[in-house]
């Protein structure tokens, strides 16, 4: 009998392959080049990209930062 080999990585099952990923505050931040208290701010406020919270924890579905975005582009600064 073999034993189990504890130093391999576990693999996710195939269906579980496609979950989005969650980002964290300070990867949003990163990517929006905004600061972390901008992103806290905006949360508070209802103004930055949709959120989940996880117990303590904040993080932000790749597909509602592309569509909140989205939803802020403009075409001009006029009645802005």
């Amino acid at each position: 009998m073999q034993s189990p080999d504890n130093n391999t990585t576990p693999q996710l099952p195939s269906e579980l392959t496609a979950l989005p990923r969650l980002m964290s505050q300070r990867e949003l931040a990163v990517y929006l080049g905004k600061s972390t208290a901008w992103c806290e701010r905006a949360r508070w406020a209802g103004e930055g990209p949709r959120y989940v919270k996880l117990g303590r924890h904040v993080r932000y579905r790749a597909d509602d930062v592309l569509a909140w975005i989205e939803a802020n582009a403009k075409h001009s600064t006029a009645g802005v």
